[in-house]
């Protein structure tokens, strides 16, 4: 039987200063007694090197002991603080440190969280992304999360992050239904958030952009007058020219569309379409830059019972043949075609966090079944995710040396440092980073370091 040594009582507080100078701008968002509780919490998610329960986050911060545990697992299911205002804020945080200018790409993706559990009411049975294939599909058992993500370059990267600001849960049909609750699509959810983000930030523009799924007119229509959305579009979606000009002496109601235009998957095999080749930087995440031969015009994209959206389409080819023909399309039809194509790639970022925030935040292992806990606890870790791309902006540069070995050439950054870094940081930051004003060494308190220990010897 295995003995976990007893931590002695703390002798320094848990929470380093740099933590709360870090966290100050969300203090509004919560009372005097949670906000202690909010500080010790994301210290041990951020700590902690294996699952993301709430003990784990109380041993790593030497509150094993402590008698009000239940107090902790209550700032989860029954404080009362609102998770869109702490979205709110950390997308302005966001903003005013990597976006000072030009327009705020977000990025829109959905990701299940595989969980079990009778009393987990709002999960469902869905297509797993990870474990299927074209020719083999996987079935997982969990919650579908809808996350908007900031497509931006930080600057101890050298690349384009997806930090996450906003999550919201789609319950499964079944749910609902036994709820006495209307289902809502997917689509239906990312029509709200976006919106939501749009009046957040009414004085920049903004750029949504996401995969197939996102291709609908109800989207479209809905934000089209207040941002741009770039998604990819079906090669034989319905095209048609502007209506012809209408004649003053005309009758009836005037054409909302002119005559339908070539299928896209026809402009592929004509001899006469004009091709032209540019160059993509970070293609898919990637350092390296990609060819591509594209040819581009606007249309009206059209469904029955929706009004036509005026678009501009962009056809794309791989000139090697590696890749099939895509098809992609703006709401903005003044955007140029390659600034269309280095924006969707952006989007791609998104699936490297939601794999990062499962390896290093431990999505998927938290214990929580209560509706609210649940609703808080996955949108929290993501959106601790973007709080550490922050901080680590505080602490690494583009000439930091990263965590590297001889036999793994690793040349830059990557999430692995800024977790690492940060953690750093707040294990022994608040005893090196001032010097002493006298000549004795300061020492690291020694439950702290039991707590480093037992993180060790207990990761897994």
């Amino acid at each position: 039987m295995q003995h976990h040594p007893t931590s002695p009582p703390p002798t320094d507080d848990p929470v380093p200063q740099i933590l709360r100078d870090w966290l100050q701008a969300l203090r509004p968002c919560f009372t005097a007694p949670s906000w202690e509780h909010v500080l010790v919490l994301v210290m041990g998610a951020v700590l902690a090197p294996g699952k993301r329960t709430v003990s784990a986050c109380l041993r790593m911060t030497g509150r094993a002991d402590a008698k009000n545990f239940s107090s902790y697992h209550q700032l989860l299911n029954r404080a009362r603080w609102e998770p869109r205002a702490i979205s709110r804020r950390l997308l302005a945080m966001i903003i005013d440190r990597l976006v000072p200018e030009g327009p705020v790409v977000i990025g829109m993706d959905d990701t299940i969280e595989r969980r079990w559990g009778r009393r987990i009411t709002a999960r469902g049975i869905y297509r797993d992304p990870v474990r299927s294939s074209h020719g083999h599909f996987v079935k997982a058992s969990g919650l579908r999360w809808l996350s908007f993500m900031v497509l931006t370059p930080v600057p101890w990267a050298g690349v384009v992050k997806a930090l996450p600001v906003l999550t919201l849960l789609a319950p499964s049909e079944r749910s609902n239904h036994q709820r006495g609750r209307r289902h809502k699509l997917l689509t239906d959810w990312a029509r709200q958030g976006a919106l939501q983000i749009c009046r957040w930030i009414p004085e920049r523009d903004i750029v949504f952009v996401g995969d197939s799924g996102f291709a609908v007119h109800e989207l479209a229509h809905a934000i089209g007058s207040r941002a741009t959305l770039i998604s990819r579009l079906r090669l034989d979606a319905n095209l048609f020219a502007s209506p012809p000009e209408r004649n003053a002496h005309t009758l009836g109601r005037p054409a909302q569309k002119g005559p339908p235009l070539p299928k896209l998957k026809t402009l592929l095999s004509n001899p006469a379409t004009l091709w032209r080749r540019i160059t993509v930087s970070a293609w898919y995440g990637r350092k390296h830059h990609k060819a591509l031969e594209i040819t581009s015009n606007t249309a009206l994209w059209y469904r029955p019972g929706t009004p036509p959206k005026p678009i501009r389409w962009v056809l794309v080819r791989d000139p090697e043949g590696r890749r099939t023909p895509q098809a992609f399309f703006s709401t903005d039809t003044t955007l140029d075609p390659a600034d269309i194509i280095a924006l969707f790639v952006r989007r791609w970022q998104v699936e490297v966090t939601f794999a990062e925030t499962r390896a290093h935040l431990g999505v998927e292992t938290q214990r929580q079944w209560s509706d609210k806990a649940i609703a808080r606890t996955t949108p929290a870790l993501l959106g601790l995710y973007s709080l550490i791309s922050l901080w680590a902006c505080d602490l690494l540069s583009t000439s930091s040396i990263p965590y590297a070995a001889a036999w793994y050439r690793k040349t830059h950054l990557t999430f692995t440092d800024a977790i690492g870094a940060v953690r750093l940081a707040l294990w022994v930051g608040d005893i090196y980073q001032h010097s002493p004003p006298h000549r004795e060494r300061q020492k690291i308190p020694p439950d702290r370091l039991v707590r480093m220990a037992e993180a060790l010897c207990f990761a897994a």
